[in-house]
């Protein structure tokens, strides 16, 4: 976070949580990660540099999959920032891309099935206004540590135009010069959208 807030950049998204994690790993496994997600939230509750940045802390995910106690600290995190207009800092939480759009697929359905909204309503911005990253714009930057060359299930609908960058590096070894080195390989490529 100290990094993105020392470049000025306005959002920032982290997959903390998979959707898969949370239904194939064990009751002892998730209890000790859904402690520390608690005291992190937490964390970024009384840290100063959230309040003098007016960082706003988002979770994004299927929160329904979540304990009580995280769900507690989710709602003290967002309510805490929520009127905050600097940086955006998404967590994303029991986040599984694919269940996402099935879920905004699902809401339009209901939708038209009741009446609600047009076939000819149905556009990309139908899609992306109900999914749980709705109201952030679409990454321009995907950072993936630890070697793997592949987006697991990450923002697949928001990551249509994103560039992407791979690093052997794992994650709590990432350092600083290592997101400046992926920072200024983003700054390096021109952006297609698609042409």
């Amino acid at each position: 976070m100290d990094w993105v807030l020392d470049l000025d950049i306005p959002y920032l998204t982290v997959y903390a949580l998979s959707t898969e994690n949370v239904i194939s790993r064990t009751g002892a496994e998730l209890e000790v990660l859904f402690d520390l997600y608690v005291e992190g939230l937490r964390e970024l509750l009384e840290n100063e540099r959230i309040y003098s940045n007016r960082v706003q802390v988002r979770i994004a995910g299927h929160k329904e999959l979540l304990p009580s106690r995280v769900l507690s600290a989710i709602e003290a995190a967002e309510k805490g920032t929520a009127d905050h207009d600097g940086c955006v800092f998404t967590i994303c939480l029991a986040y599984g891309s694919r269940e996402e759009i099935l879920k905004a697929v699902r809401s339009i359905a209901e939708d038209y099935a009741a009446g609600e909204i047009s076939l000819e309503q149905i556009d990309q911005a139908s899609i992306s206004d109900r999914l749980y990253t709705a109201g952030l714009p679409d990454p321009d930057l995907i950072i993936r540590t630890s070697g793997e060359e592949r987006i697991s299930n990450f923002l697949l609908w928001q990551a249509a135009y994103s560039e992407l960058y791979f690093t052997d590096v794992f994650w709590p070894s990432f350092s600083k010069a290592d997101f400046y080195t992926a920072i200024e390989s983003y700054q390096n490529r021109r952006r297609r959208f698609g042409e």
